[in-house]
């Protein structure tokens, strides 16, 4: 099955977080143990060099080693490689994803604020030439920009774009994407992937009746995802099988969850940090350290993971890593 079918058919991606020790320099072994736990959890892909890694990975020397530990340890699985900044460095870390097996690169264009449409296009294109293109609409709260809908209709018709990853935390920008993909025809071509952490459940069950065709998210390519993530290939997998009872209620639940592990509270301040407390309470991570110092749990969140927690206990896949997590750990 050749990367676009499997798109297609929709997958779980994880975006992959960033191992540290005390120190805030790279733990390997645990950073091995969390692409285990992906694979092992039924994830389709995942995801690397995304803002969930942190985007600093590259001022420190890690993109690359980074990079080259979950290519070694998600081999039988699609491996997408994160790439932003200007055009020649996109290029640089393309060519870097390639060499290093990777199949695909999450584009972001943050570093382009006030680029113009046709300057973002010129660089889309050639990004595309490297590898596969999978299109990144990242929310401006967390550094991202708006991409109107001539943007996402004319990005649509390049070549080697295999998928779009939604992330603007916002209806109507997500339906520019979709209706974008379907104007283009290319929508059998074109896999949407959902990265709205905020409504993911209601984003997979929408059939999109847009531009006189119906179109449908695939999958997802979530920081959400990058914890209980058993229960996300779950919750595909029921979607998948038409089985959506009680599926709107959880809807609600999982995005409360998600408020309280992104800190939706504190304009998303301690997203990352909050993604790495639930991961150090299963085993999987030491701490919850990030590159930056300044970056850590807003006042009140960890209460605010405590309490989804005792609320919603079938969302976590504790027991699924409690079982498993000291052989992830091994080597």
């Amino acid at each position: 099955m050749d990367l676009r079918q499997r798109l297609q058919r929709g997958l779980v991606i994880p975006a992959h977080p960033l191992a540290l020790n005390s120190a805030r320099k790279l733990d390997e072994r645990r950073q091995r143990a969390l692409t285990r736990y992906y694979v092992a959890a039924g994830a389709g892909g995942v995801a690397v060099g995304v803002h969930t890694t942190q985007f600093a990975i590259r001022d420190c020397g890690l993109l690359e080693p980074v990079l080259s530990l979950a290519s070694e340890e998600a081999s039988s699985i699609v491996r997408v490689a994160g790439a932003c900044g200007p055009a020649a460095q996109a290029v640089r870390e393309t060519e870097m994803a390639a060499r290093l097996g990777y199949d695909a690169v999450l584009l972001s264009l943050a570093a382009l604020k006030d680029a113009p449409i046709e300057q973002l296009m010129d660089h889309a294109k050639a990004v595309s030439q490297v590898l596969p293109l999978f299109g990144f609409y990242l929310q401006p709260a967390v550094g991202g920009r708006l991409l109107p809908y001539q943007f996402w209709r004319r990005f649509a018709e390049i070549d080697n774009v295999v998928a779009i990853k939604i992330a603007p935390f916002n209806r109507y920008q997500t339906l520019d994407v979709v209706r974008a993909v379907a104007a283009s025809g290319r929508a059998a071509e074109i896999a949407l992937y959902t990265g709205n952490d905020d409504n993911i459940v209601v984003d997979l069950l929408t059939p999109f009746a847009v531009e006189a065709t119906t179109v449908r998210i695939a999958g997802g390519l979530l920081g959400q995802w990058a914890v209980w993530t058993r229960r996300a290939v779950e919750l595909l997998d029921r979607i998948q099988r038409g089985d959506t009872t009680d599926l709107l209620a959880l809807s609600t639940q999982l995005t409360d969850a998600n408020a309280a592990l992104f800190d939706a509270a504190n304009q998303f301040h301690g997203c990352i940090a909050g993604i790495h407390e639930v991961l150090r309470r299963q085993g999987l991570l030491e701490g919850i350290w990030c590159l930056d110092p300044n970056e850590g749990l807003s006042p009140g969140q960890a209460g605010e993971i405590d309490r989804v927690l005792a609320s919603y206990p079938h969302l976590a896949d504790d027991d699924f890593v409690r079982e498993r997590k000291d052989a992830w750990l091994k080597g």
